[in-house]
């Protein structure tokens, strides 16, 4: 389908010590979030339609243009360049463009393969208006979900109440809403001008933007429809031990907020269980949850991309790859949520489906949470550049309908400070900030185990279809700035899969992840793609293993591949370590 790109300049700057704030967020202590406090350093963009700019990133002009008013309900603005068709599915050094409305097709079911018998596309949208952050008067606070008040439960069960009362054809209306996530994430939209190229925001460096705008715009619509521009959604606080259970207001089945289609078997007072683990043990679920976040949020990244997920640039066939929080603990709690009785994991386990339920925007409000815990608080904030400046990620858009049932376009060098969207969070503790596993000195299993094991070369490719070892070389003795690359990891799109990875594991109690040998995971929910499968690689930082563990005088290392899932699915091309190739900043 032939499609405009919408021309768009950017450029980022740091602001000098003149204009920036001149303070910033701070621990009282190490596992606390302060919130309200100004931010500098903070990048700053700006974009003309008239005139002709010079991007500070690439060191090169750019034409402008007037901004192509298509009917559009998400997409991938702020193009640099000319009108253009592209035949291949080469990806190119510009962000993916916008679908069109009106070419809106029929979803997936990811589990099937089969179409789905619903419509997932939204109602047609004209008059498109640029993102303007409304006046702040008072900061909306997003309340810790097991914590919030009588009073606070009415008013969210009033607005949802209201929500799913407004007409079929409202874009704001319940089904609406959840029908955004169907859409764009089950191959209802193809990429223009890429053919039959889906359109997909899950796996890669859009996944946090644009849920963060996806949030944003549903909280607004609650808020006008109870006549509160204070409402905020609730975050579940699953990486907080008293909030690692489905909070209790919403399993009341007379409230709006209820949903029938989640698992039985996980309402309180079962823990949620981050790592999939199946461990029984709820004191240790509770350990290995704690575990899950350290890693994925302190020790396994190396650089900015390891979190935040690979780039996405137009004509990208299949998304390049995930970050350490979208597939550690995001997939977890789709997972642990989704009714296995119904065909495809319904409600909160298939992409498709997971709007219907309220507590998928709870739930992914703390994901939003966890990108802005990473991006300001963490102790190593310092150890790793947190702003991405490529163009193809600050110039991506989005279009939503806002509280007026206005389309409203938005990018995603917008919403990278969620206090200029007027919104911050509750103050809680952060147990797993201080939960580095204990030192592992024991290495005669290990040795053992070593003698008996298969070197690299001589396993791979690798169908993970069981527990699997392998002897690792090392790039040098001694406890080295290395990073281990699981490369070329082939998956089935339409499966639920995961494996962790553990390093000189002493003691192979895979249901135990609160030890020095857990070095991360890679998960993924279902997801559509052109092709049937997807092929990525995943990087996981081994410096403070190594400090944890007695490897000084190893050449190589035992790693040890646990899948989660059952059966097939997940083929592994190759492991190797290598020396970080962006080692920690000293300053």
């Amino acid at each position: 389908m032939a499609s405009l790109h919408i021309p768009c300049t950017t450029t980022a700057t740091t602001p000098s010590s003149a204009t920036r704030p001149s303070s910033r967020h701070h621990f009282a202590k190490p596992s606390h979030l302060i919130t309200h406090a100004k931010r500098n350093n903070r990048l700053q963009i700006s974009c003309s339609d008239s005139q002709k700019q010079k991007d500070s990133s690439q060191n090169a002009d750019t034409p402008q243009g007037n901004v192509d008013r298509r009917n559009v309900l998400l997409g991938f603005g702020g193009l640099c360049g000319a009108a253009n068709l592209i035949s291949t599915h080469t990806a190119s050094a510009n962000p993916v463009q916008a679908p069109q409305i009106d070419k809106c097709g029929v979803a997936t079911n990811l589990n099937t393969g089969k179409q789905l018998d619903i419509n997932c596309c939204p109602p047609m949208g004209k008059n498109i208006i640029d993102f303007k952050p409304p006046p702040l008067v008072q900061m909306r606070t997003r309340p810790s979900a097991h914590r919030v008040s009588a009073e606070y439960m009415f008013k969210y069960n009033t607005a949802i109440d209201r929500m799913k009362r407004l007409p079929k054809d409202d874009p704001r209306s319940f089904m609406q809403q959840a029908n955004i996530h169907c859409a764009y994430c089950n191959g209802a939209y193809d990429q223009p001008g890429q053919g039959t190229l889906d359109l997909q925001v899950h796996n890669s460096w859009l996944f946090f933007p644009f849920h963060r705008w996806y949030l944003y715009f549903y909280e607004r619509i609650l808020g006008k429809l109870i006549g509160d521009p204070t409402f905020a959604l609730p975050f579940w606080n699953w990486d907080n031990p008293k909030g690692m259970t489905i909070p209790p207001m919403f399993v009341d089945p007379k409230a709006a907020i209820y949903d029938a289609k989640r698992n039985p078997a996980n309402m309180p007072p079962a823990v949620v269980d981050l790592g999939l683990t199946g461990n029984k043990d709820p004191l240790q679920v509770v350990s290995n949850n704690l575990t899950v976040m350290y890693s994925e949020m302190v020790r396994a990244n190396s650089d900015i991309y390891d979190f935040m997920g690979k780039p996405y640039r137009e004509g990208t066939l299949v998304n390049p790859g995930p970050g350490a929080s979208e597939r550690g603990s995001h997939v977890a709690i789709h997972v642990f949520v989704g009714d296995p009785r119904e065909p495809s994991g319904e409600d909160l386990g298939n992409f498709y489906s997971a709007g219907r339920d309220p507590l998928f925007y709870c739930h992914h409000a703390n994901v939003d949470r966890m990108w802005t815990l990473w991006q300001y608080f963490l102790p190593n904030n310092k150890l790793i550049d947190k702003k991405i400046t490529d163009p193809d990620y600050l110039n991506a858009s989005f279009l939503f309908y806002d509280e007026n049932a206005q389309l409203v376009r938005v990018t995603v060098k917008d919403c990278l400070d969620n206090t200029k969207l007027g919104y911050d969070f509750e103050r809680v503790d952060l147990p797993w900030l201080d939960y580095r596993p204990p030192p592992q000195t024991a290495q005669a299993k290990v040795m053992r185990t070593v003698s008996t094991t298969r070197k690299a070369d001589a396993v791979f490719p690798l169908k993970l279809d069981g527990i699997a070892r392998v002897l690792i070389q090392k790039t040098k003795k001694g406890k080295a700035d290395e990073l281990l690359v699981i490369e070329d990891i082939t998956v089935d799109t339409s499966k639920f899969l995961k494996f962790d990875v553990f390093v000189n594991d002493e003691d192979d109690n895979v249901g135990e992840l609160d030890k020095a040998a857990y070095a991360g995971t890679y998960a993924q929910v279902p997801h559509k793609t052109n092709e049937k499968t997807a092929t990525t690689t995943i990087r996981l930082k081994l410096t403070e293993l190594y400090d944890d563990m007695d490897v000084t005088e190893d050449d190589t290392v035992l790693v040890t591949l646990v899948p989660r899932h059952e059966g097939e699915g997940v083929t592994i091309g190759g492991i190797k370590i290598i020396e970080n190739p962006t080692p920690a900043k000293t300053s």
